[in-house]
């Protein structure tokens, strides 16, 4: 979830304030590490990076003094390369020719730099971005013109990405987009363009939203738009913007949280990407084939994406998996660790405090510690042995949506390849979770006025959805205060069936496999006078014995428990709306908790 952003004027000019105005504008996207890089009228490139935040870094490399014609920034968000100056942005091609930077995952980044080092090119870092500025070069080296060279660079790079490039000699930005946010600005002496619409609205109103497949030409009077394929030009109308700077962070939404759940159709298919290029996968399924015992440990929503891989495991890959609470692990498991067990850890920051004291304590056990990573730099990434990058972005609203997605679909690849099975049957997981978003939305609106009286209820699952409702109570504990408590379904008739009154919400999240079992849960519930609410396909037997349906589109069954929790997503999110709270920032919560 980088950000880059790109200024072309006419005449040389301070740029400096404007490039760190713009950094701040984006650093809302999250961001380890800044970079500016600006040409002047001798053709001159000042390049300044490092890691670090906007303010410390355009303070300690002078970024208010950099001056030219053009310039383009970018905030990194580590993916490819641990956070540090070399793997900053803009990058360099191997001569100091061309400058650029990107925004996305160039998932076949290993073996572009060997590529290019075959090549003889100078490759300074292990940043992805960089291998966009080299694929150009190596299309140059054969002697096309820049916009063709640009052009032709996109047959090389797998993944979604946009990225900036500029040549010295020419008055001109390249922009690319394949798969991430790109916009034009259209200024009075001058053009802009970034990653999305906060980092521009300081300077224009005016803007052209490029569109996947195409590349646009900047240059200081005007700006040209063409298709990737065949390059033809695409004429497209300008538009004035109306919304404010709050309003265009969030994207049109409300607030992040919603934002952030109607984003993991995107990183979904970001971490299927990474996942089928990853060298790493392979070391990861020789860890834990050749494990004693196997603990996924985690707290709060990791640890429910923990519970759910253990079913994905067991289920798909015939492994036996403990999934546990990362501070109940050091007593319940830890005496009797080894070096022959693997542990799993897993954290939204990686700087879970709970997680990082287990981990630290397995090690001293001789424990092998795997690492699912959102954040790289982070402790836990440090702390790994081997990790694997979860490339959600940065995720602004306390409560975690799209990091569990991709904790549980990380798990859920691992399980399907070592069970021998396709794992491009999960390419079709982010359509099935963008068609529930677009189906479910209005039915769980629907619901809101059913639970909104009452400030405790329960959520109910059964094997692979058991981990679903415990995650899909815990965000609407979170967000709404209510008790919402996630149980095994048939755990409900061994006490809290006490509970259950007219009208009383039960909700169940079901998948196809379990109606049957499912059946006799909701009828417990329906005959004591409790309102029932499933999270299920459309099956008649539901239809019949249910008050509510919250349908899931056909999909497949391999992940389609794991879908089932965007309504519940959802659920939380409005009801949380309907009581006049703000989502983003519950009370009493953090989103990294460094505490016991």
């Amino acid at each position: 979830m980088c950000g880059i952003f790109g200024i072309i004027n006419q005449n040389e000019k301070i740029l400096g304030p404007t490039l760190i105005e713009a950094c701040k504008r984006l650093s809302y996207r999250g961001y380890d590490s800044v970079g500016c890089a600006t040409m002047d009228e001798k053709w001159t490139i000042d390049l300044r990076k490092d890691a670090g935040k906007v303010e410390e870094v355009s303070q300690k490399l002078l970024f208010s003094e950099m001056k030219g014609f053009s310039g383009i920034a970018q905030l990194r968000w580590a993916t490819f390369g641990a956070p540090s100056q070399v793997n900053a942005q803009p990058h360099f091609d191997s001569a100091k020719e061309l400058f650029g930077a990107h925004n996305g995952n160039v998932v076949n980044n290993i073996q572009l730099r060997e590529m290019f080092l075959k090549e003889g090119m100078t490759v300074r870092s292990t940043n992805d971005g960089e291998s966009c500025v080299h694929s150009v070069e190596y299309f140059i080296k054969r002697g096309f013109e820049t916009e063709e060279a640009v052009r032709r660079a996109t047959t090389l790079l797998e993944g979604d990405y946009a990225f900036l490039l500029a040549r010295k000699g020419e008055k001109k930005i390249y922009a690319v987009k394949k798969g991430s946010g790109l916009v034009i600005g259209i200024g009075e002496d001058g053009n802009y363009v970034s990653s999305d619409l906060p980092s521009l609205l300081f300077l224009t109103r005016k803007i052209i939203r490029v569109e996947d497949g195409e590349m646009a030409i900047l240059e200081p009077s005007k700006v040209t738009i063409k298709k990737i394929e065949d390059g033809s030009i695409v004429k497209r109308e300008v538009e004035k913007i109306e919304e404010e700077m709050e309003s265009a962070k969030k994207g049109g939404f409300s607030h992040f949280m919603l934002k952030e759940i109607y984003e993991q159709p995107k990183v979904a298919m970001d971490l299927l990407h990474l996942l089928n290029a990853s060298p790493i996968i392979e070391k990861f399924i020789e860890k834990l084939s050749n494990a004693r015992n196997i603990y996924f440990i985690g707290c709060g929503t990791s640890y429910h994406a923990c519970l759910f891989g253990a079913v994905a495991f067991a289920q798909y890959s015939k492994i036996p998996v403990i999934p546990i609470l990362a501070p109940q692990f050091i007593a319940q498991y830890l005496p009797t660790a080894s070096q022959r067990d693997i542990g799993v850890f897993v954290s939204q920051s990686g700087e879970t405090k709970d997680v990082l004291r287990a981990l630290e304590l397995a090690k001293e056990k001789k424990m092998q510690a795997l690492g699912l990573v959102n954040v790289l730099g982070s402790s836990l990434m440090k702390m790994s042995d081997f990790y694997l990058p979860l490339a959600c972005g940065y995720e602004i609203s306390v409560p975690a949506t799209k990091t569990f997605i991709n904790q549980s679909l990380t798990f859920l690849y691992l399980a399907a390849k070592m069970g021998g099975m396709d794992t491009s049957l999960l390419m079709d997981f982010p359509k099935a979770i963008q068609e529930t978003l677009s189906k479910s939305e209005k039915t769980v609106r629907e619901v809101i006025p059913i639970i909104k009286n009452y400030d405790e209820y329960y959520c109910l699952g059964y094997g692979f959805t058991y981990p679903i409702a415990l995650e899909g109570a815990l965000k609407i504990k979170e967000v709404t205060y209510c008790h919402c408590e996630g149980m095994l379904s048939t755990e409900f008739k061994h006490g809290p069936l006490s509970s259950v009154r007219e009208n009383y919400p039960i909700i169940f999240v079901v998948s196809k496999t379990d109606i049957p079992v499912a059946l006799s849960g909701i009828n417990e519930v329906s005959c004591r006078g409790g309102t029932t609410i499933v999270i299920s396909t459309e099956d008649e037997r539901l239809k019949l014995n249910s008050k509510k349906i919250i349908a899931i589109p056909p999909c497949n069954d391999l992940f389609f428990s794991l879908v089932s929790v965007v309504p519940l997503q959802l659920l939380a999110y409005y009801s949380s709306v309907e009581k006049g709270y703000d989502p983003d920032f519950p009370r009493n919560l953090s989103k990294t908790l460094t505490v016991d």
